[in-house]
């Protein structure tokens, strides 16, 4: 099976981007998974340090091993948003594909040399790991909220810097990207708009791979720009929160004395299910324009 590294590889090649999921719970890896696999689709499943303390990183990366095993399928595993080296560590050696190594709030020489540090440490746990860094302002907290104003977006000049000095293997920029969506975006009627331009600046002046964080809410044609400009992978997490709750609420409100689990948890599962192939079909250029809005 081809690793992380070669399907990131193919797809900045054919201008397209792999889809990143982040997920909580088993739940949402059945929807990722089947999406993914029914679409026939490389995908990543990512958790964020709160959502391996909810889940457990061994019994993540073991859930998610089980399944790239038992399909011979190309399904990938990312610590996303790790903030210590410990926790860098942990999910090293409990067998993640990629760490994002976020302390893109610290100045920059610190966030230089922690994520260097880090890099070092992981690759002596297992050189396959691909290690991620992030520099200038994209929010936080996949969450409906106040989207933060006049945050700093990442010049082609810092990027080339950072991507010297740390040796990380993928990048991940500012550039209008923002964690979460506003309630306005919940409602559909703002989206997030993208500087495709700093985008394509950044791709040529680093030659690196590069993830676009906080996707949720994002204007279509604006992934499809940042996609052919140099975006290879797309984070996408509020969205299937949003899914997540609508389906359960739904499944209540339609059987309201029911209380087990696997007799409701579908609904849920159904509507991420929605959100992760729209996505999945976007993001590697298979939906027909307009279809998804």
């Amino acid at each position: 099976m081809k690793s992380l590294r070669e399907v990131l590889g193919e797809a900045k090649q054919n201008k397209v981007a792999i889809g990143h999921f982040n997920i909580s719970d088993l739940t949402g890896l059945k929807a990722v998974f089947e999406s993914a696999r029914e679409l026939q689709l490389p995908v990543v499943v990512g958790l964020s340090e709160g959502e391996r303390a909810f889940m457990g990183v061994r019994l993540a990366s073991a859930a998610v091993r089980s399944l790239r095993d038992e399909y011979d399928y190309p399904i990938f595993l990312n610590a996303d948003h790790t903030h210590s080296l410990a926790s860098a560590e942990e999910a090293a050696r409990a067998g993640f594909d990629s760490i994002v190594f976020d302390r893109s709030a610290l100045p920059f020489a610190q966030n230089v040399a922690e994520t260097k540090a880090a890099v070092q440490a992981v690759k002596a746990i297992s050189p396959s790991i691909l290690v991620e860094g992030e520099i200038g302002d994209i929010g936080t907290g996949s969450e409906i909220h106040d989207l933060p104003q006049g945050l700093k977006l990442t010049t082609p000049e810092e990027a080339k810097e950072f991507v010297s000095a740390t040796g990380i293997d993928v990048l991940a920029p500012a550039v209008g990207n923002t964690h979460g969506e506003s309630r306005s975006m919940v409602e559909g009627q703002t989206q997030k708009h993208l500087d495709i331009g700093r985008i394509a600046e950044i791709a040529k002046a680093t030659g690196l791979f590069m993830t676009l964080h906080g996707g949720s809410g994002t204007n279509d044609e604006d992934f499809r720009r940042a996609i052919q400009a140099g975006m290879t992978e797309v984070h996408i997490n509020t969205e299937l929160r949003i899914a997540w709750r609508r389906g359960l609420e739904a499944a209540f409100a339609s059987d309201p004395d029911q209380v087990v689990p696997y007799k409701l948890l579908p609904g849920a599962v159904k509507d991420m299910k929605q959100v992760v192939s729209a996505r999945l079909e976007l993001f590697s250029g298979k939906q027909t324009v307009g279809a998804h809005a």
